[in-house]
């Protein structure tokens, strides 16, 4: 059965291709069109990552690379070029969108939507009827913040936080209804936040919290604080702001008791694959790849205040004397959305397939710094990931 992977050089992507190299000889990447090397890329992760070297050299010959347009029909392809491609596969995995918490509705739905529903053309097209593996998001559930989503719930009866959330969760309602048309079977995979503990490097893509530190030295820089090592905004700040401790201080609207769940992407690609070789019912399958234990808000903004050098209240209400800094934040409502939810994703399913091996190890603080501080220096050769990331092929 051959497959083909969307979204591979992304930060998920690429640790789901690790993962299928070791049950398949090849894969098809769906690259973006005109995005550059992505075999490259792919080698390059790779090598970084403590790959051996004959895996790393055999990369060219297991990755057939079609760059395409998920936003255009047919992918941007030729019709027969399309139809080539659609009869040569058994699977589908789709694995590209855009995660910009920030972005607007349309722009968000020719990628998320658009793009999910000419992949389901794709297969639709296919002689060999190839299953798609669907990429969604626990927070389909939407703006819920207690309580407990479970893995059949699909509605908007809440409203959602941001236009990601509507757009995979439109995404989403696409699926079952193609599923319904065609009779055809869909596994729909939602990962919580996805996280690492690999340090950042520039030829890896960005940890998603990364983001989230971007927007917040951005602010502190505009907002006349200078960078978190100079603190050089004087003994009051810039126009009067407060400081504490030397550190502008931040309010963000979240809850003291809030949680949320935040999943190791090495670990969320391992159950996702493992799901893949169950036989799929025949409808829609839907699993949450979930951790086990959430994260403490109070640990998350332990770590923004440690990276951006900010010291930050979690406050019930936005206040109404916002200073310059937090006039700044405020611009970005998905950065603090979350840090009131205290809801929990149901993952029973994985649990009752897998055991206890659906268990991973604890996100803490530690880990999670230890994925957004660089090291000094770099190291130039591969990091020291454990060689059982690379498994040995067991071809289908």
């Amino acid at each position: 059965m051959h497959v083909a992977l969307t979204g591979a050089t992304g930060f998920l992507g690429l640790r789901l291709l690790r993962r299928l190299l070791g049950t398949h000889r090849s894969v098809t990447v769906l690259a973006r069109a005109g995005s550059g090397d992505a075999v490259h890329r792919i080698s390059r992760f790779f090598e970084l990552t403590g790959a051996p070297e004959p895996f790393v050299a055999g990369l060219p010959g297991r990755l057939r690379v079609v760059e395409t347009e998920l936003e255009r029909p047919g992918l941007g392809l030729s019709g027969p070029a399309f139809q080539e491609l659609a009869d040569g596969l058994g699977a589908i995995w789709h694995s590209a969108g855009s995660i910009n918490l920030e972005g607007d509705l349309p722009e968000l739905r020719r990628t998320n939507v658009e793009g999910t529903r000419h992949v389901l053309e794709l297969a639709a097209a296919g002689r060999h009827s190839p299953v798609v593996h669907h990429v969604s998001t626990a927070f389909v559930a939407g703006r819920r913040c207690e309580g407990v989503a479970y893995e059949d719930e699909l509605d908007d009866a809440y409203g959602f936080e941001n236009a990601y959330e509507r757009s995979k969760y439109e995404a989403e309602t696409l699926i079952h209804a193609w599923s319904r048309q065609h009779r055809r079977p869909v596994v729909v995979l939602r990962p919580s936040i996805l996280v690492t503990d690999l340090p950042p490097h520039p030829e890896l893509p960005s940890h998603p919290l990364q983001v989230i530190e971007r927007i917040l030295r951005d602010a502190r820089r505009t907002a006349g604080f200078g960078s978190p090592a100079s603190d050089d905004a004087g003994p009051d700040g810039p126009h009067g702001a407060g400081l504490r401790d030397g550190r502008p201080r931040l309010r963000l609207v979240g809850h003291p008791h809030g949680r949320l769940n935040l999943t190791q992407v090495e670990h969320a690609a391992e159950v996702m694959v493992r799901l893949a070789g169950r036989t799929p019912s025949g409808g829609v399958d839907t699993y949450h790849v979930v951790h086990d234990r959430d994260v403490p808000v109070s640990t998350i903004v332990t770590l923004l205040e440690r990276l951006v050098g900010l010291s930050i209240d979690l406050v019930a209400t936005k206040a109404d004397d916002l200073s310059a800094l937090e006039a700044l934040v405020d611009f970005y409502p998905g950065l603090a959305a979350y840090l009131a939810h205290r809801r929990r994703f149901d993952d029973t399913r994985v649990r009752a397939l897998f055991g206890p091996s659906a268990a991973s190890r604890p996100v803490d603080l530690d880990y999670l710094l230890r994925g957004l501080v660089p090291r000094d220096p770099v190291p130039a050769g591969p990091s020291p990931t454990p060689k059982a990331a690379f498994p040995s092929a067991r071809y289908a």
